[in-house]
């Protein structure tokens, strides 16, 4: 059974797509027909490529791998902060820095920066400070906190991003493919679906949209962390089981 219904998606308004002047050719496939000027979405398509992305997604996060969430397009952030938060996972939705995941050691410093300024501030450091030291270092902790605060717990590149606009998010489109990381994307008719391992054709410019295909990817990799700690859970119980029988044998 599909995890997203058509009644869903329609009621989202997910079918929804650009002018047909705006649109990109790679996106044919996935087009129904052409309405009033602005071309409609093949939703029996988006469905199927919705299961498979969901599929692929959840099998990442039961390995215990991290998925990276991006959107930085107004309609998107408060979306796509909470899905990643509810599912402890990455997101971008402010600015993404160029060379963000290809130049991570360099990333992975100024967060580190943003980190020691806030130990700074707990352990009574900012107390024996000049009041004029102290609000630079506080404007810079935000804003490096503004731009990577939501990858702050990030020790290593993700495996995945999960992509809303993948033409307004070339940058990163461009950095998980050439570091040949997993990516899924929110694909309207005036993008190319061939930039992404997952392709979702959808309308991304919809709060509902958004919030739809969102939601379901979330819920994906919640099923995913959920069999991951059943996994666990049970290999915990069998080294019991197998340590309390030897002790009963000896």
């Amino acid at each position: 059974m599909s995890r997203v219904t058509l009644d869903q998606l329609l009621d989202a308004g997910v079918h929804f797509g650009h002018l047909k002047s705006k649109w990109d050719p790679a996106m044919a496939p996935y087009i129904f027909m052409e309405k009033n000027g602005i071309h409609v979405i093949d939703l029996y398509k988006t469905v199927k490529k919705l299961d498979q992305s969901c599929d692929a997604i959840k099998n990442i996060a039961k390995s215990g791998r991290k998925v990276l969430f991006v959107a930085t397009k107004k309609q998107a952030k408060d979306i796509v902060i909470e899905a990643a938060n509810s599912v402890n996972m990455p997101y971008v939705t402010e600015r993404w820095l160029g060379g963000m995941l290809t130049n991570f050691a360099t990333v992975r410093k100024s967060i580190k920066k943003m980190q020691n300024i806030d130990k700074m501030e707990q352990d009574g450091t900012f107390q024996n400070m000049a009041k004029r030291e102290r609000l630079q270092l506080t404007r810079e902790r935000d804003k490096l906190n503004r731009v990577l605060g939501g990858i702050a717990d990030l020790t290593r590149i993700p495996a995945a991003l999960f992509i809303i606009d993948v033409k307004k998010e070339h940058i990163a489109v461009a950095e998980a493919s050439k570091l040949n990381l997993t990516s899924f994307g929110m694909v309207d008719t005036n993008s190319d679906p061939r930039l992404v391992d997952y392709a979702i054709p959808a309308n991304d410019d919809s709060t509902k949209s958004i919030e739809l295909i969102t939601g379901a990817l979330r819920d994906s990799i919640a099923e995913g962390l959920a069999e991951r700690k059943r996994s666990k859970d049970e290999q915990k119980e069998d080294a019991s089981k197998e340590t309390a029988e030897e002790r009963t044998e000896a």
